[in-house]
């Protein structure tokens, strides 16, 4: 299939990241069937560290002081909380471009990539992991699981989150303090400026066009 196709945004507020994994699969089964159209959820978590199956393999786990949930979405530690924008897109992969991880892990790196570019942040790629980085800390991680090439889980974007609790978490062959936010490498800006650019520049960087 080739072209763009609709998306429904969904604006969810903050969400126990228990409900969202509930929520995610119920989608992730109605846009499968066919039943609703493609669809993003944007939200924030109280704070809790996903544990991916890197980490379990690796044997890495938070430290104490963390609250932690299993995942099946691929990568390892991720920190969900306060200051924090969590993309969800429940979508099917299928368009012209579309046919591996790794091409759409891509796409999505590069849509993220440009929204800051638009706020004057030099962010970019890094060959330690994949994600978006800017002045050498990642401030973006990317997660997907797939099923029948229709993806949940997703991405989140670190705004100005509070005291270390993202420094002090290390794994998956970064060190601790290698991610962080945007406000404490001294860019400050607004969780709706970057949400807004993310859905503007939806149509010609991911071929989907808000409803």
């Amino acid at each position: 299939m080739t072209g763009s196709r609709h998306v429904d945004i969904r604006f969810e507020g903050i969400v126990e990241y228990h409900l969202a994994i509930e929520l995610m699969k119920k989608l992730q089964q109605q846009r499968i069937n066919d039943e609703i159209l493609d669809t993003m959820l944007i939200l924030e978590h109280p704070e809790i560290v996903t544990v991916g199956p890197r980490a379990r393999n690796d044997g890495i786990s938070a430290p104490p002081g963390y609250e932690t949930f299993p995942v099946d979405r691929g990568g390892g530690l991720t920190w969900h909380g306060p200051g924090q924008i969590v993309c969800y897109p429940i979508f099917k992969w299928d368009l012209e471009g579309e046919d591996s991880v790794a091409t759409i892990i891509r796409k999505i790196e590069e849509w993220v990539i440009e929204c800051l570019k638009g706020l004057a942040i030099p962010a970019e790629r890094d060959s330690r992991m994949q994600g978006v980085w800017v002045d050498g800390y990642k401030i973006c991680s990317i997660g997907l699981s797939f099923l029948r090439w229709t993806s949940r889980h997703g991405f989140t974007i670190n705004i100005n989150t509070p005291g270390h609790r993202v420094e002090n978490l290390s794994g998956c062959g970064l060190g601790a303090a290698t991610t962080t936010c945007l406000s404490k490498l001294g860019y400050v800006v607004e969780k709706q400026q970057i949400v807004q650019l993310l859905i503007d520049n939806m149509t010609h960087l991911i071929g989907r066009t808000v409803q």
